[in-house]
């Protein structure tokens, strides 16, 4: 692997999309578009205003991170398919390409972020050590909802030590550490709002709710015991797709072009309702 690489990270899973380059393990710049759903129109004006700035050229990039889902079906094909495109036009084996998962993406938001600065509502008398989980939210349609939890992991100066080297051997990462500190609990699943607050509501610990899928049913998740993070947490952002795809890339886990697929977790209403005739 070179040890700069060009980076292409793309963001086209949700209602905001966004692109970003890097340049090893350097961010450069990230660009959002200038409104939602805008991805088909946006994507390449935005990544060829975004290499001229820094004097780059297409042919230059050698990764491309993308954002698979799940997600908007439209915005997780765009994405794909971009990628496949970059690496069929370069030489063989010259443009990898990682793939990261969207619901990891939108946690990532919260990387930088303590429990002391996460409090939007004094209100809520939240104490510091009450933000340790948190749930992204995207809307699946037809009332449901991609869903994962995650728990924070305190960091003790021992498991501070192993990670630390961890991160110098490039160990590969497990399927519930892709965001720093905090453990996937619950995988990226498909529920209603009902059957989320039927198993995460109630506790005396708080879950902080995060994600596009609120902006229109945020009353629907409304209960004891849940929270809901500020709006600019909300939307997934190719910056972070460029943070978990770089910590994959040190780790060698390159998706393979040939196979990658979106993570749609459920099949379009049209593809659905083409089987449902199917077996009439």
């Amino acid at each position: 692997m070179a040890q700069k690489p060009l980076i292409l990270a793309v963001e086209t899973s949700s209602r905001m999309g966004s692109v970003a380059i890097a340049v090893g393990k350097k961010m450069l710049a990230e660009t959002t578009f200038s409104g939602p759903m805008r991805h088909s129109a946006e994507i390449f004006p935005a990544i060829e205003r975004l290499l001229a700035r820094f004097a780059r050229k297409s042919q230059e990039i050698e990764h491309v991170y993308i954002s698979v889902g799940p997600g908007s079906f439209t915005g997780l094909r765009i994405a794909t398919t971009l990628a496949k495109t970059m690496y069929l036009a370069h030489p063989p084996g010259r443009t990898k390409i990682v793939a990261v998962d969207t619901l990891d993406v939108i946690a990532a938001n919260v990387i930088d972020l303590t429990p002391e600065n996460t409090v939007s509502n004094s209100r809520h008398g939240a104490r510091a050590t009450s933000f340790e989980k948190i749930a992204p939210i995207l809307d699946a349609k037809r009332n449901q909802f991609f869903i994962a939890v995650y728990q924070h992991q305190k960091l003790t100066a021992e498991n501070a030590e192993n990670a630390e080297k961890e991160s110098k051997l490039s160990s590969a990462l497990s399927a519930n550490s892709a965001v720093k500190g905090w453990k996937k609990i619950l995988p990226d699943s498909l529920m209603a709002a009902s059957q989320f607050i039927d198993k995460f509501a109630g506790s005396d610990v708080p879950i902080w709710l995060l994600g596009d899928g609120l902006l229109y049913y945020k009353d629907k998740f409304k209960a004891k015991g849940i929270r809901f993070l500020d709006q600019k947490y909300w939307s997934p952002k190719a910056s972070k797709v460029y943070l978990l795809g770089w910590q994959k890339t040190l780790a060698g886990q390159f998706a393979d072009p040939v196979t990658l697929t979106p993570n749609y977790l459920l099949r379009p209403h049209a593809e659905e309702k083409w089987q449902l005739q199917k077996n009439i």
